[in-house]
């Protein structure tokens, strides 16, 4: 079979067809990857996510390994790494710095996706939207005029505009502060974050409609981000709870570590019981609750009350 992008995509395709984290039921995220060329996003020089011997990250050139590109581009699991040190390290040659743009591997973004469950028609806001691939998958869901997408760096958003242009697609690429969101677009039906943040921006909550879902890698004292899915409850609220461990680079403005007390983590929980965990987010900031906590204390208060 010769090594080329199509056969490669549809290689992939089958990966996660079998994978416990891949498509699942979701039909048209199957339908949606084949149909976008990853490759159409993915910057010609790239570093693969992983050091050599020396510390380095290896630069894979488009120009000078063609094939060994264009299999790193469809690896399901590897995300590839477009920035270091926010622009700072020109992609010339192996390097060592910070990571601070990626293209997420193929095989989370299919998995926020079906986690998103966007519907045709849906409004969606994006934060971050690189390279533009994720953001061409979901215009391709819920169509024409539904997706705004903001990035920081605006060389990065530039070339995302030209990416999704070329194929057609209309989305709406801004530089901003994603954490602010776009309020002149909302409230959103879906809105979903390719970066992680310490805790959930209060405008996210208040952009999102009643009954709407927010998608978004949140850190955690367990050495990986949950990316917790949260279905807005009122104007600026919402509940959820984590669906998957994950790990992603920072928001700009969150890198900054915090204590976990700071942003409504309880005093001790284990890493494994992680699913149990309940979200809750609104005005007066987020509080993760552990079920077995809250049991253990109502039944020492009814222990306690005179009533009993």
């Amino acid at each position: 079979m010769p090594i080329n992008a199509d056969t490669l995509r549809r290689r992939s395709a089958a990966e996660m067809d079998a994978a416990a984290r891949g498509f699942g039921q979701a039909v048209w995220l199957r339908d949606a990857f084949l149909r976008v060329p990853r490759e159409h996003f993915a910057p010609a020089r790239v570093w693969w996510p992983s050091p050599r011997e020396d510390g380095l990250y290896s630069l894979i050139d488009r120009g000078e390994r063609p094939k060994a590109w264009l299999k790193a581009i469809y690896s399901t699991g590897a995300p590839l790494i477009t920035q270091m040190d926010d622009g700072l390290i020109s992609p010339a040659g192996p390097a060592k710095g910070a990571f601070t743009s990626s293209i997420s591997s193929s095989g989370v973004i299919i998995e926020l996706l079906r986690h998103l469950a966007p519907e045709p028609g849906e409004r969606v806001l994006e934060l971050g939207t690189g390279t533009g691939y994720t953001t061409a998958l979901l215009a391709t869901r819920t169509g024409p005029g539904t997706v705004v997408s903001i990035e920081v760096d605006p060389s990065i958003a530039e070339c995302a505009r030209q990416n999704l242009n070329r194929l057609g697609l209309d989305p709406l690429v801004i530089t901003g502060d994603g954490e602010e969101g776009h309020p002149a677009s909302g409230p959103f039906d879906r809105i979903i974050a390719t970066a992680s943040v310490r805790t959930i921006p209060r405008a996210w909550l208040e952009q999102l409609r009643p009954g709407g879902v927010l998608l978004a890698p949140l850190d955690s004292p367990f050495g990986c981000d949950l990316l917790v899915r949260l279905t807005g409850t009122g104007p600026g609220t919402a509940q959820g709870r984590f669906v998957a461990r994950v790990h992603f680079m920072r928001f700009r403005g969150q890198r900054e570590p915090r204590p976990y007390a700071e942003l409504g983590w309880p005093d001790s929980v284990e890493a494994d019981r992680w699913q149990e965990l309940r979200v809750e987010a609104g005005p007066r900031g987020q509080q993760i609750i552990d079920p077995t906590q809250q049991r253990s204390t109502a039944r020492t208060a009814r222990a306690e009350s005179p009533l009993q």
